[in-house]
């Protein structure tokens, strides 16, 4: 177990592995970990930009068996990709509800998440308070769920 850590055992006799070099592992916290998150996001979202619209391009993705798929849906190209970062997580799962709930949009809402994170960013680096920057999406979605009701 060197080479991963050390094995110990509580006091119920089960096994814990402490890895090695944990205390030198740095965790990012405040506006490092909200861009880090963004990042992520982003990155997400930028994967599935060129698949968006009617000059969107498809993607070829293949599986760990080795089968290929070539598409432009959103829900399969993140359904097919392998994500390990929580955030990027939340954007697959973003997409899955669309689907589930509407069965299309998959790719913009993706998309319409990466660009308002994007924008968050922008207003991060302004100095402005994540709460503050929240705090206006919300009103934000709200004015705009106010004149779709009022004009459809």
């Amino acid at each position: 177990m060197t080479a991963l850590g050390q094995l110990v055992f509580d006091e119920y006799g089960k096994p814990i592995i402490i890895l090695k070099d944990q205390d030198r592992q740095k965790r990012l916290t405040g506006i490092d970990a909200l861009k880090s998150h963004i990042l992520a996001a982003r990155s997400v979202s930028s994967i599935l930009s060129t698949s968006l619209g009617p000059k969107g391009l498809d993607k070829l993705m293949v599986n760990p068996d080795g089968d290929v798929t070539v598409t432009n849906d959103g829900a399969t190209i993140l359904k097919m990709m392998d994500v390990e970062h929580q955030i990027a997580k939340l954007m697959v799962q973003l997409s899955q509800s669309q689907d589930d709930e509407i069965g299309d949009g998959t790719t913009g809402v993706v998309v319409l998440a990466g660009a308002l994170l994007e924008k968050a960013e922008y207003l991060l680096d302004k100095g402005i308070h994540p709460i503050r920057i929240a705090d206006g999406y919300e009103l934000a979605a709200k004015k705009a769920i106010e004149n779709l009701e009022k004009n459809c």
